[in-house]
């Protein structure tokens, strides 16, 4: 396939969760920008940002149906953290590991004189299923919440909005599809416009005149792709050409139908956002002899953990745009100590959603966790940086630019929403 005539669908295979699990690359699309692999749903939509590994040892829960929680913090206000503990082995290891970068949050705000102590987390177990998110997420309601955060998968997140709608509670979920945010719910993580949006505008600010970008016919390649049209378009380009692909069969023939478009100036900047696929499309287009400075390879925020990809000479000099790894890095040592394993990266996400969560003029207000205060405009500072949500639910979130060289990436532009 290619062009623009093409029918895509995105980057993640129509998979289950379990055989999205069992492949960390590939078909399938991260829990947001850095490694455990979920799609956007059970049925290939996707999850939120992830960790590869860094499971925790911390005592499995029970399903929440058991009448199970666990509590944490020693605020009046009740807020209600719904995670995977049980089902999946891989996500209910991830979600151990979340879990335990909220109550890190939690003793930092328990330590810090200065920062009161308002919430009170009550941890559920939303298992791995929708319905196991719809019974954690009557219990939060059952249970007092005023706030709810999680579940990590979009399918979850859908459920469990359900609930808290009808009882107008806000929810904040860590998937990165933005499809799920609306009104009461909001999505905290990288989703494809913010990765767009800031690679492009970074082009624009380099020169660079005609984008173009190679997408998989997958689910989360058809959101990159639309992410790519829309934000080329407020940047003021008029996109050259935009290619999917089934199988990597067909790279080939997208080099030669795009290498008239490198070698006239039509195409001086190339989106290659699968991390599975980028290396064979840049090796081809560098057999055409096409000079690295002419065309700018461009990937996403998921090449950020990849080493393999990162260290191979086709895609030396190739950009990308990534979360700053300073927020997890100052957790590091801190959750190695009182866990016993490294933090799963998306653990700055659940870490920030629960200081967030305590700020006094969210938690403290009357009523608490409006939707005219969650969405100021000027955000907030989370462990990744700056952040907001947009009142359509979805987030902004503060990226840097990277790019890969000979002696692994350099920061080329710090971290701007």
């Amino acid at each position: 396939m290619g062009g623009e005539a093409a029918k895509w669908t995105r980057r993640s295979a129509m998979i289950g969760l379990a055989s999205a699990l069992a492949a960390c690359s590939g078909g399938t699309y991260q829990l947001g920008s850095r490694s455990l692999t979920l799609p956007w749903g059970n049925d290939g939509s996707s999850g939120g940002d992830g960790g590869g590994g860094g499971g925790s040892p911390m005592t499995p829960l029970t399903p929440t149906g058991s009448g199970n929680v666990e509590r944490f913090g020693r605020g009046p206000v009740q807020v209600a953290l719904l995670l995977p503990l049980s089902g999946e082995p891989a996500l209910a290891q991830l979600g151990r590991g979340l879990a335990n970068a909220s109550k890190l949050a939690m003793a930092f705000i328990e330590a810090s004189p200065n920062i009161g102590d308002n919430i009170t987390i009550s941890l559920r177990d939303s298992g791995t299923t929708p319905a196991g998110a719809v019974n954690a997420a009557n219990a939060a309601v059952a249970g007092g919440a005023k706030l709810v955060l999680g579940p990590v998968s979009a399918e979850q997140i859908s459920a469990a909005a359900q609930v808290t709608r009808a009882a107008n509670i806000p929810l904040i979920g860590f998937a990165n599809n933005g499809n799920v945010a609306g009104p009461g719910v909001y999505v905290l993580n990288v989703l494809p416009d913010t990765e767009m949006k800031r690679a492009i505008t970074y082009l624009r600010e380099q020169g660079r005149r005609g984008p173009a970008g190679i997408f998989p016919a997958t689910p989360y390649g058809e959101a990159l792709a639309t992410a790519f049209r829309q934000q080329a378009m407020v940047a003021g380009f008029s996109p050259s050409a935009v290619y999917t692909f089934s199988d990597l069969s067909e790279a080939p023939g997208i080099i030669n139908q795009a290498k008239p478009m490198f070698d006239n100036g039509m195409i001086d900047a190339l989106f290659l956002p699968d991390r599975a696929s980028a290396p064979a499309f840049a090796g081809l287009i560098a057999q055409t002899g096409l000079d690295k400075d002419f065309v700018q390879l461009i990937g996403s925020a998921d090449w950020a953990n990849d080493p393999a990809l990162l260290a191979n000479p086709a895609l030396s000099g190739a950009i990308f745009p990534a979360v700053d790894e300073a927020g997890l890095n100052a957790i590091r040592a801190d959750y190695q100590r009182q866990f016993g394993a490294p933090p799963p990266p998306m653990a700055t996400i659940v870490y920030t959603a629960t200081i967030l969560a305590n700020v006094n003029t969210l938690s403290l207000a009357n009523p608490p966790y409006s939707a005219a205060l969650l969405t100021n405009g000027s955000g907030y500072s989370g462990r990744d940086g700056l952040f907001r949500f947009n009142a359509n639910g979805r987030s902004d979130y503060a990226l840097v630019i990277r790019q890969i060289g000979a002696g692994g990436t350099t920061t080329l532009e710090g971290a701007r929403l």
